[in-house]
């Protein structure tokens, strides 16, 4: 079982970056030894997580992290994206915890010296429960609050860092977390996504000042998660609705950061939807980006709605991952190459693709083709964007292992390697040995 590509891809050369991701709360546990996030508060209240599990485990990384730092290296990738947890490295007065820095400060050590380069996420949504408290992301103080954190982090790590990305997708902690409330905070309402999503970018924008001061040599940006809007039928009412979807849900985080300035559907919300922008604000956002991450799953598909001008349509008779997501690889291609066309784009990284399956660990082997064939009709997909013009030096596959998915628990697996949360063993799936093969073989 194998990952092929074409022999003259770009993909081929030793030059483009393979690797794998995870996000710190979805792994780490340990949870006693650092600050409450929104995450466990969101655990702890019945009926938001589907099998009623928080993070306080999870793959016991802190534990094991030399162990994985081994099988990083066995996969025989070119580098490690993780995510610094914000309430483990700061105390509750915005000074350093010492003890929670060190763990990461040894984990890059350990990295660069087997020459694995460390891609670093500042914010993949644990953000710490004070600062919730405060208002969160509807506070404009937490983006200064997130640019203070980044300023003592980006310090102390130095030279270290190969690539940092402030954010990772700020959709979901908008959207999920503060509009629709199916993630933490679990806040709803309409009023609320639009201003969550400004603070965000505006932290994102703060936070690339500093990581300009602090850390000129590494390649710093952001990773935007983008799930491209199809139309039903080509009645021009559907193809209005996903171009609005579209709007909402994708050109609202990119178009700031890319032109300084939101979509023209800034304009058409209702004022109580309408973040308030300070004077500034949008040269802030806008602050030069050395690399843009994207992150893909799938597509969407809309028909038009009389009450909210759209409405998604469920796939059917289509293959779809555990997720319930449709399986649809030309969306990536279809993706990346709308990007190219419609932005001054600056490199691009694949900083998320994968898929949730039935995993079945069996005789200590987990034979996960449809995993594997999903990865390797998204990485064509990539190739084929890259053929088209689209500037793209590296893939990261999500995730490393399985973890805590978010408001999913742990039933949903999207790990390369299987975990057993009871005897935390880690068992390479066939998807990471193919993954592997692919990645040496390069020469």
């Amino acid at each position: 079982m194998t990952i092929t590509l074409p022999k003259q891809s770009k993909m081929l050369s030793p030059e483009f970056i393979y690797g794998v991701a995870t996000a710190s709360f979805q792994i780490e546990g340990a949870a006693q030894s650092r600050l409450p996030c929104i995450w466990d508060t969101f655990c702890n209240t019945p009926g938001k997580i589907k099998d009623n599990s928080n993070g306080e485990v999870a793959c016991d990384h802190i534990k094991h992290w030399q162990q994985d730092v081994d099988l990083i290296a066995s996969l025989g990738v070119d580098a490690y994206r993780f995510s610094v947890s914000w309430p483990r490295v700061i105390k509750l007065d915005g000074s350093i915890n010492a003890e929670g820095l060190e763990f990461y400060i040894q984990l890059l050590d350990e990295l660069n010296r087997r020459n694995i380069k460390p891609y670093v996420t500042l914010f993949h949504w644990d953000l710490p429960q004070h600062l919730e408290d405060g208002g969160g992301w509807l506070n404009r103080e937490t983006a200064y609050r997130f640019a203070d954190y980044v300023d003592l982090v980006s310090n102390a790590f130095g030279d270290r860092v190969n690539s940092y990305a402030t954010l990772n997708e700020p959709f979901c902690p908008a959207y999920l977390g503060y509009e629709i409330g199916i993630h933490a905070p679990g806040i709803k309402g309409k009023e609320f996504g639009k201003k969550a999503a400004h603070h965000l970018l505006l932290g994102h924008g703060l936070a690339m000042a500093v990581l300009q001061k602090n850390s000129p040599n590494s390649q710093n940006g952001i990773v935007l998660n983008f799930t491209p809007a199809y139309a039903v039928s080509e009645q021009p009412e559907d193809i209005a609705a996903a171009e609005l979807a579209d709007a909402h849900f994708n050109q609202w985080y990119i178009k700031p950061i890319i032109d300084g300035c939101y979509p023209a559907l800034f304009n058409q919300l209702p004022l109580v939807e309408r973040p308030f922008i300070e004077p500034g604000d949008m040269v802030i956002i806008n602050h030069p980006i050395d690399y843009l991450g994207v992150n893909y799953y799938t597509r969407a598909t809309y028909k038009a709605d009389g009450c909210q001008g759209f409405v998604e349509v469920a796939p059917q008779n289509v293959p779809l991952t555990t997720m319930g997501w449709e399986i649809y690889p030309q969306g990536f291609t279809d993706l990346l190459v709308s990007l190219h066309q419609n932005y001054r784009l600056p490199p691009v990284f694949i900083t998320e693709n994968g898929a949730a399956m039935p995993d079945a660990l069996m005789e200590g082997q987990v034979n996960d083709i449809d995993r594997l064939d999903y990865i390797q009709q998204h990485l064509l997909a990539v190739n084929n964007a890259i053929e088209q013009g689209v500037n793209i030096q590296g893939y990261f596959a999500w995730s490393l292992m399985d973890n805590f998915e978010w408001a999913e628990g742990y039933k949903k697996r999207f790990g390369i390697v299987h975990v057993d949360y009871d005897t935390q063993q880690r068992t390479v799936k066939a998807s990471g040995y193919a993954y592997r093969d692919l990645i040496v073989q390069r020469g």
